[in-house]
């Protein structure tokens, strides 16, 4: 394959945790759809754990992987946004956002130390999340008349199409969903039926 259409997300929200020298690394893993939902979640977070000294996160987000943020809320720089992140990528996990609460147990840890408990709170959280495979689906409007209905459907239906949106007034309008590697060979198909037009 030319490249790859699908992506590796978590299916819901899980948490793991980490305990060293007094201090507990409690993780906690989202699935996310954009940065928007960040804020909001965090100030929950905060809300739940007031006594709580940082909450520290990274996110990645995107099915072509490259849009992330990283934040170390207080502990020392590239100490646990940084590890958190790095700890995404390896499980190549994107549209999620894990957040780490440290509560202090007296002991400072040292910045080896912390890599390590950021990593590894991070990591127990990845290995209770289900973790799913979705498609990078693309979505299109089409519009044609009611003549071409039975040709537009039987297409749909052999390409295993999803429809979330139609309309059949005078003309008929789908909304649909094609799977970004089945994108040309669905519009080549679509193109020979007559007078339909389509908006990507």
């Amino acid at each position: 394959m030319l490249f790859d259409d699908t992506y590796k997300t978590i299916e819901k929200e899980v948490e793991g945790i980490f305990r060293d020298k007094g201090s507990r690394f409690i993780a906690y893993l989202y699935p996310i759809k954009s940065e928007e939902e960040i804020k909001n979640i965090i100030a929950e977070l905060k809300a739940l754990h007031p006594k709580a000294r940082h909450h520290c996160w990274a996110m990645r987000i995107g099915s072509d992987r490259t849009v992330f943020r990283i934040n170390d809320d207080g502990e020392p720089s590239g100490t646990a946004g940084r590890p958190i992140l790095n700890t995404l990528l390896s499980s190549d996990l994107t549209n999620v956002l894990a957040v780490v609460v440290r509560y202090f147990g007296g002991t400072l840890l040292g910045v080896p130390g912390l890599i390590n408990a950021y990593k590894s709170a991070t990591q127990d959280a990845i290995n209770q999340a289900n973790v799913i495979e979705k498609t990078i689906d693309l979505i299109f409007k089409l519009e044609f008349g009611h003549s071409v209905m039975n040709e537009v459907m039987k297409i749909i239906k052999d390409e295993g199409l999803r429809i979330f949106n139609q309309q059949f007034d005078l003309n008929c309008s789908l909304d649909i969903e094609i799977r970004q590697s089945q994108v040309n060979k669905v519009l080549g198909r679509l193109e020979k039926v007559e007078g339909l037009k389509w908006k990507g």
